[in-house]
């Protein structure tokens, strides 16, 4: 029994290292696989050097320099979030499920002072070194990124946002704070507990302070009590309140923190930018 099964083990590792030689003999050499495109930026509002990653969708009826409409990512690094959302984009423009948009991601250097407001209280500020850096990061995305975005490709004036958890709490801060910034918002899981839920306490203020006209938003959260109760609280106060912004609001409840990022960004892409009616 041993002897056979000895036997066979051997058989297999050489037809094994047979095939390996065979590979090795007939393949060519390898090719890097490129998606999109990288570019550094040196920020003077952030004293520092900030790498950003670029999809185009190369679908069959996204004509080449056809100018389209961007969409900013924060934690859009290519180890972050920014391939898989780039194939969502890939997937639902090629399928007729989506607006084409250009995808602009943000690599992280410090992810809890950018994506942070100021905050009242001190297990808050125990999260990192530094926070409270979105007014700043807000400042970066302005004046710095989004003029070397719209002169480096063609592009319309249409911007949108994503961003979850921490990048969510910077999204709904600025809808809240800096509306006219984008025009379409997206929150997933939204980290809406910082400064114990101030910012959404606050909202209607807010908003209604900048008379807000033409935004849309969409909130989605997950298994996770208390972003999900905040999050229902956030969008129905937003709701019924400003008219100014269509809000769309949808509980995963099925999704965890950590799974929540991809099925919630496919229905937001699917609802905020519906395709464009086919002409007869």
């Amino acid at each position: 029994m041993r002897l056979a099964l000895f036997c066979m083990l051997m058989v297999l590792a050489s037809v094994s290292h047979a095939s390996e030689r065979g590979i090795a003999a007939g393949a060519s050499t390898a090719m890097p696989l490129v998606i999109g495109e990288t570019f550094t930026l040196d920020s003077k509002v952030l004293g520092e050097t900030r790498r950003m990653t670029v999809y185009r969708p190369s679908a069959w009826n996204v004509p080449a320099g056809q100018p389209l409409p961007v969409l900013y990512m924060p934690d859009g690094g290519i180890g972050e979030d920014f391939l898989h959302v780039a194939g969502l984009i890939q997937v639902l423009v090629g399928n007729a499920g989506m607006r084409p948009f250009l995808l602009i991601g943000i690599e992280n250097t410090e992810r809890r002072r950018d994506m942070t407001g100021p905050t009242d209280v001190p297990e808050d500020r125990k999260i990192a070194p530094r926070v409270g850096g979105s007014s700043a990061f807000r400042r970066f995305l302005r004046t710095e990124l989004m003029p070397q975005v719209h002169q480096r490709y063609a592009t319309t004036d249409e911007t949108a946002i994503i961003g979850e958890s921490l990048a969510g709490l910077f999204v709904v801060e600025t809808l809240l704070r800096e509306p006219d910034l984008f025009d379409s918002y997206i929150a997933l899981d939204p980290s809406l507990w910082w400064n114990r839920g101030q910012l959404a306490d606050d909202a209607v203020a807010l908003l209604t302070a900048h008379a807000t006209q033409g935004k849309q938003l969409f909130v989605a959260s997950s298994s996770q009590p208390d972003i999900a109760r905040a999050s229902a609280r956030f969008s129905a106060q937003v709701s019924g309140k400003v008219p100014g912004v269509r809000v769309h609001y949808l509980p995963m409840p099925a999704e965890t923190h950590q799974t929540l990022y991809h099925p919630a960004a496919l229905q937001a892409l699917r609802v905020l930018f519906p395709p464009a009616p086919s002409r007869p």
